[in-house]
């Protein structure tokens, strides 16, 4: 199947997609700051390079989309019509890379708190900051 957009116009949708500084990471961010947490972005130092590090607390938190990461049931997560094959390859990847970056900072005893966009829409988003900051102590 043939992509629905031409190529001038795909780039520029690609080109719009924001790596750090999301919607779902600003969320988590002012409400770790509000709460009197004060942590890092995006420490290069660090496997993965987690979107928030809380040295005091040795912990670091991945704000996951749900289509980048393959967040399996879920309705934001849906394989592509259009080059399937690159997508699922894609994401497999992008798991396999978490999955490595988990390790590396397990042995380096970092405690490791992942959080989906899908836990941050309306309904879900007080359990899941609530639910944060018993994670975090």
């Amino acid at each position: 199947m043939a992509d629905v957009h031409n190529k001038t116009t795909r780039s520029y949708n690609m080109s719009r997609i924001k790596g750090k500084n999301t919607k779902p990471e600003m969320i988590v961010r002012k409400f770790l700051f509000s709460k009197g947490f004060r942590y890092r972005l995006h420490d290069k130092k660090l496997p993965g390079k987690p979107d928030i590090v809380l040295p005091k607390y040795k912990t670091v938190i991945f704000i996951n989309g749900c289509f980048w990461h393959g967040h399996e049931g879920c309705r934001y997560f849906v394989v592509p019509k259009t080059r399937t094959e690159w997508w699922i390859d894609k994401i497999k990847r992008n798991k396999q890379l978490d999955a490595e970056n988990y390790n590396k900072l397990l042995q380096l005893d970092w405690k490791i708190i992942y959080i989906f966009e899908c836990e941050l829409k309306k309904d879900n988003k007080d359990k899941t900051l609530n639910g944060l900051i018993t994670k975090l102590y």
